[in-house]
C-alpha cells in the first residue's frame, strides 16, 4: 500500500505542476463563459441586422394592404416592372427581396420569393405568418365570422407542470432545467471519461516507449503500479474538476451581470401598468421567488453525490481498460484497434442520452442502461435531474464497484505481461494469451 501512495503521489504532483494544467484549469472556465456570452451577443446581433426590404407585387389585387411592416422587415410597393425589379437585385449583397403573389394565391395559397441569394430563414417565416394570417381572415370572411372577435380570443395554454412528492406535498417540476442539466452531465462525463482515460494510456505507453518501467517493475509489482497511475489521475480529473465548478460559478455570475438588460425589463413591466416606484420592489421579488423555486426543484446534494459516485467509478473502469491496451502497445497508433470497441459503450450511451434516456429517464431501456457498469456513468447522471429511486441508485452503485473490480483483475492479469513485452504486435488473440498466463 505505502509503494502505491508513493506513485499516486508522483502521478498527482507532477502533472499538477505541469504549465498545461494550470492553463487547462483556468482557461476552460473563461472559453465557456465567453462563449456562452459572444453566443447570446452575436445571436441578439444577428436578429438585429437582419431586416429586409420585400417588394411586393400584388397579382391577386387585395393583398399588399393587409402586409405591416415589423421590426425585420419593410414592405414596398414598387412601380416598376417585375423583370427590371429583378435585374437591380443582380449581384446584390442587400438584404432585399421580391415578393410576388400570383392572381389565383387563395386557390393555390403558393407564392415567390426572390431573393440576390438564398433568402433569410427568419424573412421566409415572417412572409409566411403574415400570409397565413391574411388567408385565415379571407375564409372567415367568406364564411360570414367576424375577424375581430376572433383576434381577442387567446388559444394559448399555460401549462404549470407539478411533481408530486413522496411526503404527498406537490412542486414544480421545472422539466426543462431537468433536461438541461442531464445533457451538461451526459456530455461532461463522456468527454471527462474519454480525456482521462487516454491519459492513463498515453503516460503507460511513453514509460514503456523510454524503458523507465523496467526499472519501476524491479521496484513495484505491475498491479500497484496500474493502480497508483489510475487513482493518481483519477484525483488530477478530481482536482481539475472542482476548480472548474468553483470558477465557472463566479464568472457566471458575473457574465449574468452584463447580461440582463434592465432597462428592457423595465419597459416591459411599465407597459403593463406597473409603476416606476414600485418597479424595483416587483422585479427583485418576482425574480426572487423564481429563483427560488427553481432552485428548490432540483436535489443539488443528490446531484453532486451521485455525480462523483459514478464518474469515479466509471474512470476506474475504463481507466484500467486503457491501462490494458498501454500495456499492450508500442505506441498511440497501435492502440486504435483496441479502443474502439472499448469506447463504444461509452458512445452508444451518450448517443441515446439525445433521445431515449431524456424522452423516458424511467423506461426499461433507461433502467437497464443504468444498471450495466459500462453504460452507467452516462445513463444513471441523466436520469438522475428527473427522479430516481432509491433501490436504483444503490443498485447502480453496487454493480458498478463490481463491475470495477472485475474490470481491473481483468486489467490486471494483460497490464502484468503487456508492459514487459516489446516489438511484438498484439492482438486479441494474443491478449488472450496473456490473460491466461498464471505467472
Amino acid at each position: 500500500m505505502h509503494k502505491i501512495r508513493l506513485i499516486i503521489q508522483r502521478e498527482y504532483i507532477t502533472r499538477v505542476k505541469k504549465r498545461s494544467f494550470l492553463l487547462t484549469t483556468f482557461l476552460v472556465p473563461l472559453f465557456f463563459i465567453g462563449m456562452y456570452i459572444g453566443v447570446i451577443f452575436l445571436t441578439k446581433k444577428s436578429f438585429d441586422d437582419t431586416h429586409a426590404i420585400v417588394y411586393v407585387f400584388d397579382q391577386e389585387g387585395t393583398i399588399a394592404p393587409g402586409l405591416v411592416n415589423t421590426k425585420n422587415l419593410t414592405y414596398t410597393h414598387s412601380n416598376r416592372a417585375l423583370q427590371h425589379q429583378i435585374d437591380s437585385l443582380k449581384g446584390s449583397e442587400n438584404n432585399t427581396n421580391i415578393l410576388v403573389i400570383p392572381s389565383d394565391f387563395f386557390k393555390t395559397r403558393k407564392v415567390e420569393l426572390l431573393s440576390s441569394g438564398k433568402p433569410n430563414v427568419v424573412t421566409q417565416k415572417e412572409v409566411e405568418s403574415q400570409l397565413g394570417e391574411l388567408v385565415r381572415n379571407h375564409a372567415y370572411q367568406k364564411l360570414g365570422i367576424n375577424t375581430d372577435s376572433i383576434k381577442n380570443i387567446k388559444s394559448s395554454i399555460s401549462i404549470n407542470a407539478k411533481e408530486i412528492t413522496t411526503d404527498g406535498e406537490t412542486r414544480d417540476s421545472n422539466t426543462e432545467i431537468a433536461m438541461g442539466i442531464a445533457l451538461a452531465l451526459s456530455i461532461l462525463v463522456y468527454i471527462s471519461l474519454f480525456l482521462y482515460g487516454s491519459q492513463v494510456m498515453r503516460g503507460i505507453i511513453e514509460e514503456k516507449s523510454s524503458r523507465i518501467i523496467e526499472v519501476i517493475i524491479s521496484s513495484v509489482k505491475p498491479f500497484q503500479l496500474m493502480m497508483g497511475k489510475i487513482i493518481g489521475i483519477g484525483m488530477v480529473g478530481l482536482t481539475q474538476f472542482v476548480l472548474w465548478i468553483f470558477l465557472s460559478l463566479i464568472l457566471a455570475g458575473v457574465a449574468s451581470t452584463f447580461l440582463v438588460s434592465k432597462e428592457d425589463l423595465m419597459s416591459q413591466m411599465t407597459q403593463k401598468g406597473i409603476q416606476n416606484e414600485s418597479l424595483s420592489q416587483v422585479t427583485s421579488s418576482s425574480s426572487q421567488m423564481e429563483l427560488y423555486s427553481t432552485l428548490q426543484s432540483i436535489n443539488f446534494s443528490e446531484l453532486i453525490i451521485c455525480f462523483f459516485v459514478f464518474f469515479i467509478g466509471g474512470y476506474l473502469i475504463y481507466s484500467a481498460l486503457f491501462a490494458a491496451v498501454g500495456s499492450a502497445v508500442d505506441s498511440e497508433t497501435e492502440a486504435s484497434q483496441f479502443t474502439m470497441p472499448i469506447t463504444m459503450p461509452l458512445l452508444l450511451t451518450y448517443a441515446l442520452s439525445f433521445g431515449v434516456l431524456i424522452n423516458d429517464p424511467h423506461g426499461t431501456i433507461s433502467m437497464w442502461l443504468s444498471f450495466i457498469p459500462f453504460t452507467s456513468p452516462i445513463a444513471m447522471l441523466v436520469r438522475v435531474p428527473f427522479g430516481v429511486p432509491v433501490w436504483q441508485l444503490v443498485v447502480s452503485a453496487l454493480l458498478l464497484i463490481g463491475g470495477f473490480v472485475l474490470t481491473t483483475w481483468f486489467a490486471s492479469r494483460i497490464y502484468r505481461v503487456g508492459i514487459l513485452m516489446h516489438g511484438k504486435k498484439a492482438s486479441y488473440k494474443e491478449l488472450l494469451k496473456w490473460f491466461r498466463y498464471k505467472n
